[in-house]
Formats: C-alpha cells, structure tokens, sequence
C-alpha cells in the first residue's frame, strides 16, 4: 500500500512539472508572437496592473532574473543546481512525503522550461513579466513563469527543511515524567515506617 501511495506521489509531481512547461511554454509563444522582436529599449508593453505590472519581452541570455548573463557562471551555476535537486530527489524517492514531491516538481517544470528555451533560441531565454513600483523608483528584474515556479519551489523547500528540523524529536526538551500512584505510595509507605522507628 505504501510503495502505491508513493508512486501515486511521484506521479503527481511529474504532472506538476508538466503543468509548469506547458504554461511556460505557451506564455512565452505568445509573447514571441504578439510582443517580439523586442528593439532595444522600444518594446511593446501591455499593461496588466496598472503602472505596476507590464508584460515586456526580451530576450535574457543569463540565468534567472538576468544574472550571470554570457558568463562561465551561469554554466557553473546550471550544473550545481541540478546536481542539488537531483541528490535531494533521490533522497527521498521511496518516502511518502506529498509536499516535498510537488515542490521538486515545480523546481524541475520550471528549469526544464528555461532548458528548452535556451535550445530553441541558442543560449537566451524569453522573459516578459516586469514588476516595477514607480513611486519610489524600484524596477524588479524582468522574469518568466519558469522563473517564478523555480524561485517558489525554492523557496517552500527551503521554508520545509527549516521547520522541519526544528520539529524533530530530538530538539524538543523531554518534559519530567509525572510519578506514578504506586511510586507515591511506595514512598508514602517508607516515610511512616522511618517516622514510626523514630518514635
């Protein structure tokens, strides 16, 4: 029963994954078709909140949110991180853990996504959504939806590995274990008999 639980848990993070790549995917066609080629500095925005959120394309040849762009670091940077989630997927392949498992698969959709970018369009990817607050001059970096599961998933493991060692057994201070009703009368029994032997 538990090895069915657990392959029903693997399915369902592989369909996560799937999810994100195919919204990933299809955002970014979109763009490229109604937005690009984006001149630089001259293209098209689409305004969805206001002055705040804007859907702006370019074409991003680092790594998440435009770091490490045309670097060795990014190389780097890509293998690490696949090599981390890779051992820490592995680690818990055979455990029941449901959160942990959609949280791999939001981290694995969300780079697959920007892997199949880069292939397709030799070494850039497409980012659109732009997050800004102009009142106080703050510009968030321009990113994707294969970024925002990355970061999201990244985010939750790290929040569940937190509190999940802090919740262990062994961090928790044993409480005294309360005496039982035989122990008190035991007790209360030998203290009369040394107070009669006194007297």
């Amino acid at each position: 029963m538990k090895v069915r639980r657990v392959r029903l848990y693997d399915a369902l993070a592989l369909l996560t994954a799937v999810i994100v790549v195919v919204l990933d995917q299809w955002t970014k066609a979109w763009v490229v078709a109604n937005l690009g080629p984006p001149p630089p500095g001259k293209g098209t925005q689409v305004s969805l909140v206001g002055n705040y959120l804007i859907l702006y394309y370019i074409q991003n040849n680092g790594a998440a949110f435009s770091l490490f762009a045309n670097s060795i670091v990014l190389i780097v940077f890509i293998v690490l991180a696949i090599g981390v989630i890779s051992y820490l997927y592995l680690r818990m392949f055979n455990t029941a853990n449901l959160g942990y498992k959609l949280i791999f698969g939001l981290i694995i959709g969300g780079a697959v996504g920007n892997l199949i970018d880069r292939a397709r369009h030799s070494g850039y990817v497409v980012d659109f959504i732009f997050f800004r607050i102009p009142q106080i001059g703050f510009n968030f970096a321009i990113f994707n939806l294969a970024d925002a599961a990355i970061s999201v998933g990244v985010f939750l493991l790290f929040v569940v590995l937190l509190f999940g060692n802090l919740r262990k057994p062994g961090t928790q201070r044993s409480e005294p274990t309360p005496a039982t009703p035989s122990a008190s009368k035991s007790g209360a029994l030998h203290s009369s008999r040394e107070h009669d032997a006194k007297t």
